[in-house]
Parts: structure tokens; C-alpha cells; sequence
């Protein structure tokens, strides 16, 4: 029987394949393989990926933040707000072949919990035009 797909905590093992992921659906979009190292770890209870046996298929990086601007793109954070009042999604991604799985809302499921294990009421993110449609939906 092959193994499902299932949402795990990231490791630092896992940032290659997290990396390389990013690279291939972000083509507009780059960022730094020290940027997904910074958010594992400031906020390792916020990074997941979605593992199919040894095969990493999607990632989240996540974390508490404050206020409505959000941090920029590519960028390294010296640290996380002391008084969050939201969490944040900054990257959810999926292999193509995992799409249309109902992958992305398991994910997202998991955000909520974390955010209400931090007491926080809200989720904020910033959406690529292409996701737009998939974030109304949300």
C-alpha cells in the first residue's frame, strides 16, 4: 500500500526539497533559501510540509506576527513580535500533482489550530494574483 500524503513538521533536513519546491511554483516570485532556514527557526511549530514517504509535495511556512503590513518578500526576520495579534501565513504551496486533493484545506485547518493554540484571533497572508480565486474560496 503507498502512504498518503500527510501535513508534518518541517525539519532542517526537509529545506532542500522545500527550496527547490518553491523554486519550481514561484517563478515570479523567489526567495532566498536563508529565508525558508529564518522562518523554521523563529517559528518551527509554524513550518509543515506535506511528505508522501521521503517525497516532500507541498510546504507552509507560517508564524505569529502584528499589524497589516506584512514582512517583505526575500526577507530574513531578526525576530518575531512579542505581542502577536495575528498569525500568518506567508507561503502555502503544492505540487501540481497534489492539487485538487483537498491538501491545501487540511493546511489550512491546521493554521487555524495553531493560531487559536496562540490565543490569536485572525489569519492574515498575502495572495499571488493566481491564488486569489483559491483564497476567496477560503
Amino acid at each position: 500500500m503507498c502512504p498518503s500524503s500527510i501535513w508534518r513538521l518541517m525539519t532542517p533536513d526537509d529545506l532542500i526539497s522545500v527550496t527547490s519546491l518553491a523554486t519550481q511554483i514561484h517563478t515570479d516570485y523567489p526567495e532566498d533559501a536563508a529565508v525558508f532556514a529564518n522562518r523554521l527557526k523563529l517559528a518551527p511549530d509554524g513550518c509543515f510540509v506535506l511528505s508522501k514517504g521521503t517525497l516532500i509535495e507541498g510546504y507552509i511556512l507560517s508564524h505569529p506576527w502584528f499589524g497589516c503590513i506584512t514582512p517583505k518578500l526575500n526577507a530574513i526576520l531578526t525576530a518575531l513580535p512579542q505581542a502577536p495579534d495575528r498569525w500568518y501565513i506567508h507561503d502555502i504551496v503544492l505540487s501540481p500533482a497534489t492539487r485538487g486533493l483537498g491538501l491545501a484545506g487540511t493546511g489550512i485547518a491546521l493554521m487555524e489550530t495553531i493560531a487559536r493554540s496562540y490565543a490569536l484571533p485572525c489569519i492574515s497572508l498575502v495572495s499571488t494574483r493566481l491564488a486569489l480565486k483559491f483564497w476567496e474560496k477560503q
